[in-house]
C-alpha cells in the first residue's frame, strides 16, 4: 500500500472556518495525486482480469460491511444541504438510502463480473505480404472525473475505470464530500485486499475549487481525459478550460414524442415512467409532444394523468385548452432540464415537427417515440440524431446498468470515441500489433 499523501494544513472542507488552503498547497497536492495516479495506471495495465474482479468483488462486500458508516456520513451532507437550502431535487440526487447504497454495492459487483474489455482484440487480418495485424483494447492511463450531488458516482467511476485498467482522480462536489469519502474508503480497502494500489482510486481530499482547475490543466501531462458530470456551468466549465480531451455529459432535455399511431394505454404508462419514476435523473423526460392528428385521443388523457400524479404542466395554447390548471409554457420551458416534478407540453404538427422541434432545443440525450407505426419508429431513431433513441419505451432506461454495463460514468452526448453510456469498454483505446516474419518495406 501506498504511502499516504502529504497533509494539506487547511484540510478538507469539514473545516471550513479554519479557512481555505494556499493556492500553491492545493497545487502540490494535486500533482502528487497526479504522479501517484500514474504510478497506479501503469500498474493497472498489466494487472490480470482475475485480480481486478476479486478487487471488486470486494470492494463491492466493503461497501455492504460499512454501510452504518457511509449512511451516516451521507445524512450529515443531507443535513448540510437542507440547511443550504438546496432543492428537493438537489437532495434527492445527494440522499443515499439502505435500498439506494445496496444498488450500488451490486452495481460494483456486477462490474466485477463483466468481460475485461482489455486486450480483446476487435478486429484482425492479414497483409499480402504475410503482415498479420490485430487492433487490441488498451487502457485510457488516468482519468479525471469531476462531478456534483451523487456520491454513488464515487463508486461507479472509480469500478469502471479500473475495470478498464485506468487510474482515476475522482473530485466529487461539495454537497456530497462526507458521503463520498466514506464510499472512497470503502473501495479502496477492497483493492488493496487484492493486491491492487491504493493510488488507482484516489479522491481529492479538499473542497477547495483550486483543485479543478488543476485537473482541467492536465496535472503535468499525468491526466489522459476529463469526464465532468454535472450540470450545465460544470460541464460548459470543463469544456471551456480543459487541456485534456473531454468526455462531455451535458444536460437531458429529454423528449417523449406521442404519434398519431400510438397506444394510449402504453403512452400513459411509459409517459408517467419517463417523467415521474425518478425526476431528479438525467433520462426523465422533461418534454412531451403530442402529434395534432393524435391529440383529441391523447392529450386530455396524458395532461390529467401528469396533474392528478402531482406533476406540474406548462404547456402551448392547445395544451391549456385541455385542463385549467395547466400554465403557460414559456419559451424558455423548451430549453429547461427540470429535474423535478415538471414537465413542458407541445402539440406538434406530426414526425417532421417532432423531429425539428427536439433538433432544436433537445441536448442530443435521450429521445423516445411512441408509435405502432413500425415506418414512424424507424424514421425517428434514424434522424433523430442524440446519443439514446427509443422506441416505445421509457427514457428512464438511459442509464449503463440497465444497458447491461454494470453501471456509467456518465452519458456522452458528443461525438468523438465514446457516446451514451461510458462504461468499461467505452474507456479504453486501442493499439494495433503488428507480426512478422522478417519483412522489409519496399
Amino acid at each position: 500500500m501506498s504511502a499516504a499523501l502529504s497533509p494539506l494544513p487547511a484540510a478538507t472542507a469539514d473545516d471550513t472556518s479554519r479557512g481555505a488552503p494556499a493556492p500553491a498547497e492545493v497545487a502540490a497536492l494535486m500533482r502528487e495525486i497526479g504522479q501517484r495516479a500514474r504510478a497506479g495506471a501503469r500498474r493497472l495495465a498489466l494487472a490480470p482480469a482475475a485480480t481486478k474482479e476479486a478487487a471488486l468483488k470486494a470492494a463491492a462486500e466493503t461497501i455492504r460491511a460499512d454501510a452504518a458508516a457511509i449512511l451516516a456520513a451521507n445524512a450529515e451532507d443531507v443535513a448540510r444541504a437542507r440547511t443550504a437550502g438546496l432543492t428537493e431535487a438537489l437532495i434527492d440526487r445527494l440522499t443515499l438510502t439502505p435500498a439506494r447504497l445496496e444498488a450500488t454495492a451490486a452495481g460494483v459487483a456486477e462490474i466485477a463480473t463483466l468481460p475485461d474489455p482489455v486486450g480483446k482484440v476487435t478486429e484482425s487480418w492479414e497483409r499480402p505480404n504475410g503482415l498479420r495485424l490485430e487492433r487490441v483494447r488498451t487502457p485510457l492511463g488516468v482519468v479525471g472525473v469531476i462531478y456534483e450531488s451523487r456520491p454513488n458516482v464515487t463508486a461507479d467511476a472509480g469500478s469502471l475505470c479500473l475495470k478498464a485498467g485506468n487510474a482515476v482522480i475522482l473530485r466529487g462536489g461539495s454537497d456530497s464530500f462526507h458521503s463520498s469519502r466514506a464510499i472512497h474508503a470503502a473501495m479502496v480497502k477492497g483493492l488493496v485486499s487484492a493486491g491492487l494500489p491504493a493510488d488507482a482510486i484516489q479522491l481529492v481530499p479538499t473542497r477547495d475549487r483550486a483543485a479543478v482547475g488543476e485537473m482541467l490543466a492536465g496535472l503535468d501531462g499525468n491526466i489522459d481525459v476529463i469526464v465532468p458530470r454535472g450540470g450545465k456551468s460544470l460541464v460548459a466549465r470543463v469544456q471551456s478550460e480543459a487541456r485534456v480531451p473531454v468526455f462531455a455529459h451535458l444536460e437531458g432535455i429529454v423528449h417523449v414524442y406521442v404519434d398519431k399511431a400510438a397506444d394510449l394505454d402504453k403512452a400513459l404508462t411509459v409517459v408517467r415512467n419517463a417523467k415521474l419514476r425518478r425526476t431528479s435523473v438525467c433520462g426523465a423526460a422533461e418534454t412531451l409532444l403530442v402529434d395534432r392528428a393524435g391529440a383529441e385521443r391523447f392529450l386530455a388523457p396524458l395532461v390529467t394523468m401528469l396533474l392528478d400524479a402531482g406533476c406540474e404542466v406548462r404547456g402551448d395554447e392547445a395544451t391549456r385548452k385541455v385542463d385549467t390548471r395547466v400554465k403557460p409554457a414559456a419559451e424558455a420551458d423548451w430549453d429547461t432540464e427540470y429535474l423535478d416534478a415538471v414537465i413542458s407540453v407541445r402539440v406538434v404538427d406530426g414526425l417532421d415537427a417532432a423531429i425539428d422541434h427536439i433538433e432544436t432545443h433537445g441536448s442530443h440525450h435521450t429521445d423516445a417515440i411512441l408509435t405502432e407505426d413500425a415506418a414512424a419508429a424507424e424514421r425517428f431513431l434514424a434522424e433523430v440524431d442524440s446519443a439514446i433513441v427509443v422506441h416505445n419505451a421509457s427514457t428512464q432506461f438511459a442509464d449503463g446498468g440497465e444497458f447491461g454495463f454494470g453501471g456509467e460514468i456518465g452519458i456522452a452526448t458528443g461525438r468523438m470515441h465514446a457516446r451514451g453510456p461510458v462504461g468499461a469498454e467505452q474507456l479504453t483505446s486501442f493499439k494495433y500489433r503488428v507480426r512478422g516474419t522478417g519483412q522489409t518495406r519496399p
